[in-house]
């Protein structure tokens, strides 16, 4: 069987208040349909938005498209992230990542779904963490 979604048939989500600061948009390309466990996504996000603190349980690869941004492990310094940058965050890592301060981004989220959930969030990345100093 072959199932084409075509172009604009699924609604942009905004993404929820309880896991971003800022203004997200998801829009989604395969939510997990067994057997596959794969869910993914491409995030935009406007100057400034990010996601909450978070892990995954099966890890996370995300593949910047557009913009700048930035990732940040918990007690690092954030990182840039440009277009055609891959990011490989191993399962159970406390992390972060969005928009530069000036400059929007947008990547595509890819991870595996375990037990019903692909993430765990936590809470948010305060102004001071998320405007440290890049390393």
């Amino acid at each position: 069987m072959l199932e084409l979604t075509p172009a604009g048939a699924t609604p942009t989500r905004t993404g929820p208040a309880d896991y971003f600061t800022g203004n997200v948009r998801l829009d989604v390309i395969t939510e997990s349909r067994p057997p596959s466990q794969v869910f993914a996504a491409r995030v935009t996000f406007d100057p400034g938005a990010r996601t909450a603190w978070h892990t995954h349980p099966v890890g996370q690869i995300l593949h910047v498209v557009s913009g700048s941004g930035l990732i940040a492990l918990r007690s690092e310094a954030p990182r840039v992230i440009r277009p055609g940058d891959s990011v490989w965050i191993e399962p159970g890592v406390e992390h972060w990542h969005g928009a530069g301060p000036e400059t929007g981004m947008c990547h595509i989220a890819i991870q595996d779904v375990m037990d019903g959930s692909g993430a765990d969030w936590l809470e948010h990345v305060s102004d001071t963490d998320y405007l440290t100093p890049p390393a």
